[in-house]
């Protein structure tokens, strides 16, 4: 009985061995799950009416994910382009109160 024992503790041990020299060979599958949600496009059009709060989260580019500023909005973020004129004066306005 006591070589059986040996002899599971070794597959065992064998398994766990396996897995570890895959493991950095693999990418790890939840790394796409911790990244956030980014801006991929951003839209120039003046939402300044749209925009609740006064808070506002600045995206720098790192594919696929494009140099943006999030406002919140009632139905979601809104990804816009940071050099917009509007935009600037809407942050101006928000730093000032």
């Amino acid at each position: 009985m006591s070589t059986r024992i040996v002899y599971i503790a070794l597959l065992l041990f064998s398994v766990c061995l396996c897995f570890q020299a895959s493991a950095g060979h693999r990418r790890p599958f939840f790394k796409d799950l911790v990244r956030p949600p980014c801006c991929i496009e951003v839209t120039t059009r003046n939402i300044t009416k749209m925009v609740i709060g006064n808070t506002y989260r600045k995206q720098s580019a790192d594919p696929p994910c494009v140099e943006a500023i999030i406002f919140t909005t009632r139905k979601r973020p809104a990804c816009v382009e940071p050099n917009s004129e509007w935009v600037k004066n809407l942050i101006a306005n928000m730093t000032k109160l």
